[in-house]
């Protein structure tokens, strides 16, 4: 038996930035030519620049949109990734449809969500947080470059704000390990706030 250190860059990893670029391949950014996949990408790069490189949530982070936004089932990421990853991408994912399959009201699936996310564990947390930080960090940049922010939301600026608010509080429960995360999103939120 070898001391040898793991990998730092694994098949799954591998096998999950193939099925988030395959999956938004079609897809940009909200009200941009910017391809989707920039954003999975960077919530798992904000992860790992906060300290957090477990295999299976970086895979989640890859993956966090895929149910939500695409065709991909929780069945096929169970059949293809480890049950952490599935449970992970669970949580993540909004219920958009009711039973019916109509849509459902924005501020309910919110609600609902931060619901879900107040109850998991710290990785689905910290994988909510480092998708928050990227989303406002994406909106402030864009509002630093002079862009219309606010109409491309289907939301009011105060709503989109208390979401935020909202969600980075319901993610945070005084984790001590996901402070850094929470400090950088509120930051974040206070400054479009001041904007």
């Amino acid at each position: 038996m070898t001391n040898e250190p793991a990998p730092r860059y694994s098949l799954m990893l591998e096998r999950a930035i193939r099925w988030a670029a395959q999956f938004h391949r079609n897809q940009n950014r909200k009200a941009s030519d910017v391809p989707y996949i920039t954003h999975p990408a960077a919530v798992a790069t904000i992860l790992q620049r906060y300290g957090f490189d477990d295999d299976a949530m970086l895979a989640a982070a890859l993956l966090h949109d895929v149910v939500e936004d695409t065709e991909c089932t929780l069945e096929e990421i169970a059949e293809a990734f480890p049950e952490a990853v599935t449970q992970y991408v669970t949580a993540l994912s909004e219920e958009k449809e009711d039973a019916t399959g109509h849509k459902r009201p924005w501020l309910d699936r919110k609600r609902d969500h931060m619901a879900v996310i107040a109850n998991s564990g710290w990785q689905v947390r910290a994988i909510v947080l480092a998708d928050k930080l990227h989303n406002l960090t994406s909106m402030r940049y864009d509002q630093l470059q002079g862009e219309e922010l606010w109409s491309r939301f289907s939301t009011s600026r105060e709503q989109l704000l208390w979401y935020h608010r909202e969600m980075v509080a319901a993610a945070a429960k005084d984790d001590e390990r996901l402070q850094e995360l929470v400090a950088a999103c509120q930051g974040l939120i206070e400054e479009l706030e001041t904007e």
